[in-house]
């Protein structure tokens, strides 16, 4: 693959004007959304110790919904859940990290609102009775609200998470870099019963000397609020961790009145207009020294 890739996706309108890299246009590798009638596949690619399997597939069926709901104790799913998509990042030793929906939906809270609004009583009462249920509907996050950061696998061995201060370096990613790998995979999505929108997905891009992904959770309750978790992973060569970027941003419509409204429906234009909530940044450090010799060709 030798083209490069439009650099927006990973960074806030702010940061792009940092980066200032101009855009080459590729339109398969550029789509804006995963659309909902693609076919079924998966993806394998191998970079020196490394492996990416991405994998889409349909929307759960019905049955295999109805059992996730009763074992997640929450009284409603997303309407649009792909409970199959996978992307997983693993190392030749076992150790890796992975992201799917289910463990996405672990973090919803499960006995309260996080959004307390007009609307949310309504939209639970319509959600139970179209699911034909005859239990009374109680209260929980009917946003589908994630703080999920991706899931650490591996049999024998793990990376293990610690805190640092160290933050991803933008003068690396400044580079137009050759892109050897690319893909992003929609793990649900719900229209809030027409109040909005609550969707994550996530997105890998390799190059020859490193990999970096955004996991990103985007909600938007019409004339309420607009919330954005993103999550960003970076590794490179050589070095025994990878870094990972946790920020959660969020504003009420109210404090975004000088923001044009058309801007709301696109997370990457509107990131940068809503307020920083918290930041947090981790490494995942390696086993035993993994990396020391790693060369991603």
């Amino acid at each position: 693959m030798n083209d490069y890739i439009d650099h927006k996706w990973y960074f806030t309108a702010a940061e792009m004007r940092c980066l200032s890299i101009p855009k080459k246009a590729d339109a398969g590798l550029r789509s804006t959304m995963i659309s909902h009638g693609f076919r079924s596949s998966k993806k394998d690619f191998t970079f020196g110790p490394w492996r990416v399997t991405t994998a889409k597939n349909h929307i759960m069926k019905s049955k295999d919904i109805e059992r996730l709901t009763e074992e997640m104790n929450l009284p409603s799913l997303p309407e649009m859940l792909f409970g199959d998509n996978i992307l997983r990042i693993q190392h030749s030793n076992g150790f890796g990290i992975e992201f799917n929906a289910i463990d996405a939906l672990k973090r919803v809270n499960k006995s309260e609102h996080t959004v307390k609004v007009a609307c949310a009583q309504q939209w639970q009462e319509s959600r139970a009775v179209s699911e034909q249920s005859q239990d009374v509907v109680r209260p929980y996050d009917w946003t589908f609200t994630t703080d999920y950061r991706g899931t650490l696998i591996g049999e024998e061995m793990q990376m293990k998470v610690t805190e640092t201060t160290e933050r991803i370096n933008l003068e690396k990613l400044r580079a137009r870099e050759q892109i050897v790998f690319f893909d992003e995979i929609l793990l649900f999505e719900d229209e809030l019963h027409d109040h909005g929108v609550s969707m994550i997905s996530v997105k890998i891009r390799v190059m020859p000397t490193s990999f970096f992904l955004l996991l990103r959770f985007f909600l938007r309750v019409d004339g309420v609020m607009i919330r954005i978790h993103d999550t960003r992973l970076y590794h490179e060569a050589g070095k025994n961790y990878m870094l990972r970027e946790f920020c959660k941003r969020e504003s009420n419509i109210t404090e975004l009145k000088s923001v044009p409204a058309s801007l709301y429906t696109d997370p990457n234009e509107i990131a940068q207009h809503l307020t920083l909530k918290l930041r947090e940044c981790e490494k995942l450090e390696l086993p035993e020294q993994e990396a020391v010799n790693e060369d991603l060709q």
